[in-house]
């Protein structure tokens, strides 16, 4: 319930004062313009020439990150096709406010890149979570590896890590020694170390030029950089690794099944990927069924300055990848979150819900609109299709909060604390997939074109 929650101060505040909004949403801003985003990578090539240096792209490697499996086998066909040296960094998982639900994440990354991997033509066999002690062996292994046995090593070794598999970490260890664990904990340290100086937390990381871009699904952001640049070691048209398509056919379903929609109003990934998310079920026939939850820090999960920046960057490289509408933001964290959550009973009474948060959504990330202003939320009602005076007497109302927070909690059911957050259920309410991220709903497509494949198969 949106009362049990305190504030959690710091960057994550939930109803900040004014003036923090103003200068909050002023500064996300100016960090997302593309413009902006531009020159930095003019300038950072302009010093690479100037000093002779290569196209250097670090790589932080997480041994027990089912997303580090996925990306160190990129990392080969990367140096194949592009002039580039790698520089390796071994780190820790996040920890603290970068890691809101530790019990969570790493089930959900599992089951995340076995469905995800081949889709990128990677390799992903079942995983499991990792034993402490396989961990620290490993990453004494790697620690003793020399970078140009890396290439091969840090797969391997992330393999043997996430299947428990203590024979292959033998055989690794015969073929590449082992360093002590004061050497281990030097390189972890050292790479730490580089990771918090660049702003940044996470594992399969890759940073080029003042850029971060995680794992596979970002590296075409990376791709398309290098191939603009020229540092090609052969002819390319196409990334190695292009973000999947989301498909929409060729099959049509016929309201058997159901698409649940777990988003928040001040989620910018919810906010980019929203519209797209209702025209995949109107075209593709099938029922959508949104389920609103509060945003994080409003429900007392806490963030970092620098994970708030990246999300909100990143979010803006792929909106304008996607080709949607994103920016100038106004940050609506706290009370117009609230104020428009008081009118889905409305909304919702007239079946004018997804319109109704589409159109905040919009308001909010696209237009920059304050939405602490009333005229702002008459606006975005009447937009939504309801009567600004049936609204305004709802404004503020509660009898909202035990639905959205039924909705966390059937969010929490599949391992999911964030949005957006997604479950395609059959005919018969049985889950078919359950994905979290907007790069994950071409997952979601991919299922339910798949489904009704075989259900014609079964017809015919």
């Amino acid at each position: 319930m949106a009362g049990k929650f305190t504030e959690q101060g710091g960057a994550a505040t939930m109803d900040p004062s004014l003036l923090r909004r103003w200068v909050t949403s002023r500064l996300l801003n100016r960090l997302t313009d593309p413009g902006r985003r531009n020159a930095a990578a003019a300038r950072a090539e302009q010093q690479r020439l100037q000093t002779g240096a290569g196209h250097i792209v670090e790589y932080f490697h997480q041994l027990d990150d089912p997303y580090s499996l996925l990306a160190a086998q990129c990392i080969g066909p990367l140096l194949a096709h592009y002039d580039i040296s790698i520089r390796w960094h071994l780190v820790p998982g996040p920890s603290g406010a970068n890691l809101p639900e530790p019990e969570l994440l790493p089930a959900l990354a599992r089951d995340d890149a076995v469905a995800a991997a081949p889709f990128y033509g990677l390799q992903c066999p079942p995983l499991f979570a990792p034993s402490a002690a396989l961990l620290q062996r490993a990453q004494r292994i790697f620690s003793a590896t020399p970078e140009a046995g890396l290439v091969e090593a840090a797969e391997a070794l992330s393999s043997a890590v996430l299947t428990n598999n203590a024979d292959a970490l033998d055989v690794l260890a015969r073929r590449h020694g082992e360093s002590s664990d004061a050497e281990r904990d030097a390189m972890l340290a050292s790479g730490e170390a580089r990771r918090t100086a660049l702003h940044h937390y996470s594992g399969a990381m890759f940073y080029y030029g003042g850029e971060w871009y995680w794992g596979v699904d970002r590296l075409y952001h990376l791709e398309q950089r290098l191939q603009a640049l020229d540092a090609l070691r052969r002819p390319m048209n196409a990334c190695l690794y292009p973000r999947p398509p989301i498909r929409t056919g060729p099959r049509r379903d016929k309201g058997t099944m159901t698409l649940e929609f777990y988003a928040s109003l001040r989620s910018p990934y919810t906010a980019l990927i929203y519209d797209t998310v209702v025209s995949l079920a109107r075209e593709s026939g099938i029922n959508l069924v949104v389920r609103p939850v509060l945003p994080m820090v409003m429900r007392g999960v806490s963030a970092t300055r620098d994970k708030g920046f990246y999300i909100f960057s990143d979010a803006a490289r792929e909106a304008a990848a996607l080709g949607v509408p994103y920016g100038p933001f106004y940050d609506p964290i706290g009370e117009p979150v609230r104020r428009c959550y008081s009118l889905l009973p409305l909304a919702e009474a007239k079946g004018k819900k997804v319109e109704l948060m589409s159109s905040f959504l919009r308001a909010a990330f696209a237009e920059g609109r304050n939405t602490t202003r009333k005229r702002t939320l008459k606006r975005i009602a009447q937009r939504a299709g309801l009567s600004w005076r049936e609204a305004k007497a709802q404004l503020g109302k509660s009898g909202w909060e035990s639905a959205l927070e039924a909705n966390r909690e059937a969010m929490y059911a599949f391992n999911c604390w964030g949005v957006p957050a997604f479950r395609l259920l059959d005919s018969n309410g049985a889950t078919l997939v359950t994905a979290w991220g907007q790069d994950r709903l071409w997952l979601v497509a991919e299922v339910l074109q798949k489904t009704l494949a075989e259900a014609a198969q079964q017809e015919s």
